[in-house]
C-alpha cells in the first residue's frame, strides 16, 4: 500500500481539527469538573483490581 495522496492527508488533518474544535467546550468542562470532584480512588481501584485478579485466574486455569 502506497502513501496517501496529499488531499487525503489534508482532509484527515482538517477533520481532526474540526473534531477538536467541536468537542473543546465539553472537554474543558469535563476537566473543570474533574478538578472539583471528590477524589474517590477506592471506588475505581477495587473493581479494577478484581478484574485483574479474575483475568489472572482465567490465565492460570487455561495454563494448568
Amino acid at each position: 500500500m502506497g502513501a496517501a495522496p496529499w488531499w487525503e492527508i489534508l482532509l484527515g488533518g482538517l477533520a481532526a481539527v474540526l473534531v477538536i474544535v467541536w468537542f473543546r467546550p465539553g472537554i474543558k468542562a469535563a476537566i473543570e469538573r474533574g478538578r472539583t470532584a471528590k477524589k474517590d480512588w477506592s471506588a475505581a481501584l477495587v473493581p479494577l483490581g478484581l478484574v485483574v485478579l479474575f483475568v489472572l485466574l482465567l490465565i492460570w486455569l487455561v495454563r494448568r
